[in-house]
């Protein structure tokens, strides 16, 4: 039955209303559910200025325009810088990133985002490319983490392709740090038992492992980076940096 033309007007009304309330409460419980992401699952620990004295930032393109003469006055002290990622990627800002961070006088590492279905040599070796003759005062790193990556490969064939890599990162003289999570590093256990670890985690004890570098924050503020960068701090005393820096090891 149709219902008279007042009636429906009325009806349809109702309709828009629920609807734009329906709208409302989703729009409310995505924002509640940001906002919980990031004030309790991504939300960082206390790190002990005392105990983790040394504190860095990583950083990419994505960081946009940097003054790292800022960041070196606001306490940074080092700084890992992407290169490269996969068989053929390249960061555009590597080479600027680098230059600014050695006029602030920060220690400089370079990071290459591992890509799970690529080989390992070819990867190696756009890496190198990317890092070219500019001098590293860190080991540089693998970072391997799923990610934004693809994880259908058999885990034994990635397993494999990590290895490569750094095998023909060793071979090429260079000592690596893997960067990893919780989620990945069981894998970089069992393929790289041994290495330098860099760990992402928003626990106050990072991993039950030897870890070198600790990613705490990635919605960090720094003096002369605007918006969110990645914060991170060294296991060790400024007198174990220096050992570190000296001679690559604590």
């Amino acid at each position: 039955m149709q219902l008279p033309t007042h009636l429906g007007s009325i009806q349809r009304v109702k309709d828009t209303r629920v609807t734009i309330a329906f709208l409302i409460v989703s729009l409310a419980l995505v924002c509640a559910a940001i906002w919980a992401y990031h004030s309790f699952i991504t939300s960082p620990p206390f790190v002990d200025p005392d105990r983790y004295p040394i504190r860095g930032i990583d950083i990419s393109r994505h960081n946009g325009m940097m003054n790292l003469d800022a960041a070196a006055a606001d306490g940074i002290d080092f700084v890992f810088i992407k290169a490269s990622e996969g068989t053929t990627l390249r960061d555009p800002n590597f080479r600027i990133n680098y230059d600014k961070a050695s006029h602030a006088g920060l220690k400089i590492g370079a990071y290459h985002f591992f890509k799970f279905d690529q080989e390992g040599i070819p990867q190696a070796k756009n890496f190198l490319n990317a890092i070219g003759d500019h001098h590293l005062d860190l080991h540089p790193v693998i970072d391997f983490e799923k990610a934004y990556n693809h994880t259908g490969d058999d885990p034994e064939i990635i397993k494999q392709r990590l290895i490569d890599m750094a095998d023909y990162l060793n071979l090429s003289g260079y000592s690596v740090i893997v960067y990893t999570n919780k989620e990945s590093y069981e894998m970089v256990r069992d393929a790289l038992p041994g290495t330098s670890l860099w760990i992402c985690s928003f626990n106050r004890i990072p991993i039950d492992a030897e870890w070198t570098f600790w990613q705490y924050d990635h919605h960090g503020r720094v003096a002369g980076i605007r918006g969110d960068v990645d914060l991170n701090a060294f296991v060790g005393s400024r007198e174990d940096w220096q050992k570190y820096l000296t001679a690559g090891t604590l």
